[in-house]
């Protein structure tokens, strides 16, 4: 007979407690412990989840006596999900993917389903199977793989368990954590214990029988992803994929990774018949426009492996209520501060009356500090109501002292900018040691201060 009992857990990291407490002695966080109804289960319980018989007791071995194939990876014919996996999905992994609802978490995740060269058992809790045969409709190209790809609406994970040992699927989708249940304990779906139990069967599934694992996971208010903390500890890899509703471009980011690195990035549009890949994503972050506009720059920047040319607006004008704002959207804002005082303070721009506001254009976030030289570009340029020439791009750090400084990676920045048919491209002149100047056909144009760019700029 199960022991039923009642635990405190922590929204937040999941901490758990005898008794309810006002902060959380792990995480901080005030008014986060909910009650929760657990029952302990016997190890022998018939609806556990049971490969004992099939596995070999584990024995201390020599790194040295360890072998592994060196190529374990399932190609998922989707080159940005690739890339941002690492190379491929990793056979026995497990791959969380959050988002914010309706972003396309699901219609992602049905095109690899039905695009794989494997058997995909597609798990739906949220939706039935009608209405992911519509979906699946609407998405080209999928005759050829569709037999390969069966659908199950189930939320229960024993019932799970028992399809998947039948069909013995090459990898396994789930959509979503927050929707499953198991049987072991008596919360409701999507509580802190629910979360945790349910992902620590489906994590020892995907082990034992070395199935790659997709969790579909929510996100909070805040941005998080929704459940306890400890579920991001728990898998292999996390995914966040953003992007604003209102436009149709996505972005697939790795915040943890295993199997790879956490610096890639993956670019979709939302288009009617599903995710399309952007191959080169400098053309759709550099705007269309008529003639030349005062304050807009191109800067090279740099995302794990890839490099991008992203256009930068910025609009400078007087405070009309006394006090300036200073608003940026996809910059860092107090970056953007630091940067308008080292134009006031080295090269004499009067910026403390003035409202700057500035935007990424294509609602990509950046962070490279390589856009300095573009942000300080743009904001004068929008100043002084003088166009910078289409064919110009930037990249370098400013530093304190008005100094330009050097950034990794600047023949993959010139060549990008090459590619793209730009004439010019301003950088640090300590960035170019020990690289090859001579062999872009593009202007290099080297500097040392910023007050040197702004005299060859604007006069």
């Amino acid at each position: 007979m199960a022991k039923t009992k009642t635990l405190f857990f922590c929204q937040n990291c999941g901490y758990e407690s005898a008794k309810w407490l006002g902060k959380c002695p792990s995480c901080g966080s005030w008014n986060s412990f909910v009650e929760e109804v657990t029952k302990s289960s016997s190890s022998t319980d018939k609806n556990e989840w049971r490969t004992k018989s099939k596995q070999q007791k584990s024995t201390p071995k020599r790194v040295g006596e360890i072998t592994h194939e060196k190529d374990l990876r399932i190609n998922s014919k989707n080159s940005e999900l690739n890339r941002v996996l690492g190379g491929g999905i990793v056979a026995g992994s497990v791959v969380l993917i959050a988002g914010e609802p309706g972003i396309g978490k699901s219609t992602l995740m049905l095109q690899i389903a039905l695009s794989v060269n494997c058997k995909v058992l597609y798990v739906s809790g949220e939706e039935s199977e009608q209405q992911i045969k519509m979906r699946a409709d609407r998405i080209t190209n999928i005759e050829s793989s569709a037999n390969e790809c069966f659908i199950l609406a189930e939320t229960d994970t024993q019932d799970i368990f028992s399809q998947a040992e039948e069909l013995k699927p090459d990898v396994l989708i789930l959509d979503s954590i927050q929707t499953l249940h198991s049987s072991h304990v008596e919360s409701a779906a999507g509580s802190v214990s629910q979360v945790k139990q349910c992902t620590a069967e489906l994590i020892k599934f995907a082990k034992e029988t070395n199935t790659p694992l997709f969790l579909v996971g929510h996100i909070t208010k805040d941005g998080t992803i929704a459940g306890p903390k400890v579920l991001e500890h728990m898998v292999d890899t996390v995914l966040q994929f953003e992007g604003d509703r209102h436009l149709s471009y996505r972005i697939l980011r790795t915040t943890k990774n295993r199997f790879g690195s956490t610096s890639e990035l993956g670019i979709y549009e939302m288009l009617g018949s599903g995710l399309r890949e952007v191959s080169n994503p400098s053309e759709i972050l550099i705007s269309q426009k008529d003639g030349e506009l005062s304050g807009v720059t191109i800067g090279a920047t740099i995302e794990g492996n890839r490099p991008l040319m992203i256009e930068i607006q910025a609009l400078v004008s007087t405070a009309a209520y006394g006090t300036p704002q200073r608003s940026s959207t996809g910059f860092e804002p107090r970056r953007l501060n630091m940067l308008l005082a080292v134009l006031e303070k080295r090269c004499g721009f009067r910026l403390g009356l003035q409202d700057v506001f500035l935007n990424m254009a294509g609602g990509i976030k950046v962070e490279d500090p390589a856009m300095d030289l573009a942000v300080c570009c743009a904001v004068v340029s929008s100043l002084e109501e003088i166009s910078i020439p289409e064919k110009v791009c930037f990249a370098a750090e400013v530093g304190l002292g008005g100094e330009l400084r050097a950034v990794n990676r600047i023949e993959s920045r010139i060549a990008e900018a090459e590619k793209l048919g730009f004439e010019e491209i301003y950088i640090s002149k300590f960035g170019m040691k020990g690289a090859e100047q001579s062999k872009f056909k593009i202007t290099v144009k080297p500097f040392s201060k910023i007050n040197d760019i702004f005299s060859e700029l604007f006069g």
